[in-house]
């Protein structure tokens, strides 16, 4: 090797490491500030407890019933994992997005997203960062109080030990990133559509009942099981609620966590290239 060339090898990554830790910071930073702008609303997510412990009220009355009229399990599902399907689930509802509403699709129906994409950073990756830190958040004023509701006043099963609360906590970190990255993909539609509320409101109505939001989508017909794991919905909600409540063992949620991971990978990559393309539309615009 010639003289220096050690030198070389050793600069390049120290260069790569300059380069990415500034990066890393601005992307925590935008984290923690998803994390308080969630923290404002308060009100909001009072109501929002109030709705959830209301309506998972309302479906163990339902589920319940049909449990026990199945003879004490339907599909797999006895009381204490219905129960933990029903009140996991609503505690996840304001942290998972299956409304379609982000911040960032406002910027792009305003134009105000040209700015964004003179910063040195990436624009999916910023908005969803966000976006993951306000979900995040959702989990202190709704999600753990009302799953703690549903614990005091109904009983449910849980993730079997240390290993499988970790467990959990990744697939609940995954299906958040999910929601938040396909949510995104919604959001860019705006590059192409004059208004994109007509979309939300269709994203809505599918993503809630593919996720499992209604009922457990074990208790679907067949065909429509295949449609709904053929789909990134169930990774939002589904599959977060069947590793932490513990329905899944250690080696099946490890699993679910790897198809989590390939739909993160699949609707990130795809929100990636919907990006550039709309920002050449916007160039073409002389927007």
């Amino acid at each position: 090797m010639r003289p220096g060339a050690e030198d070389l090898v050793t600069e390049a990554p120290r260069g790569i490491s300059r380069r990415v830790r500034p990066a890393l910071r601005t992307y925590a930073r935008l984290l923690l500030a998803g994390f308080r702008r969630g923290s404002r609303y308060r009100l909001a997510a009072f109501g929002g407890l109030v709705a959830n412990a209301t309506f998972g009220l309302l479906k163990v009355a339902v589920l319940f019933a049909v449990v026990e009229a199945a003879g004490g399990e339907v599909s797999g599902y006895d009381l204490g994992a219905m129960s933990a399907y029903i009140w996991i689930s609503q505690g996840l509802l304001g942290s998972v997005n299956l409304m379609g509403r982000s911040d960032i699709a406002e910027r792009i129906r305003t134009g105000d997203v040209t700015t964004d994409f003179l910063r040195p950073l990436d624009v999916q990756a910023a908005a969803v960062v966000e976006d993951v830190g306000k979900s995040l958040f959702a989990l202190i004023p709704r999600g753990i109080p009302t799953v703690t509701i549903g614990l005091l006043l109904v009983g449910m099963d849980g993730p079997d030990g240390p290993f499988g609360l970790l467990l959990g906590a990744v697939s609940l970190l995954l299906g958040i990133s999910v929601s938040c990255c396909t949510v995104y993909l919604v959001a860019v539609a705006g590059f192409w559509m004059v208004e994109t509320r007509g979309l939300q409101i269709l994203y809505m109505v599918v993503s809630g009942f593919l996720a499992g939001l209604f009922v457990p989508i074990s208790l679907f017909p067949g065909w429509l099981y295949g449609v709904a794991v053929a789909t990134p919905f169930p990774s939002m909600l589904q599959f977060p609620v069947d590793v932490l409540s513990g329905r899944a063992d250690h080696g099946t949620s490890v699993l679910l966590i790897g198809v989590q991971a390939a739909w993160l990978a699949a609707v990130a990559a795809l929100g990636q290239g919907l990006t550039r393309a709309g920002r050449r539309k916007l160039e073409v615009q002389g927007g």
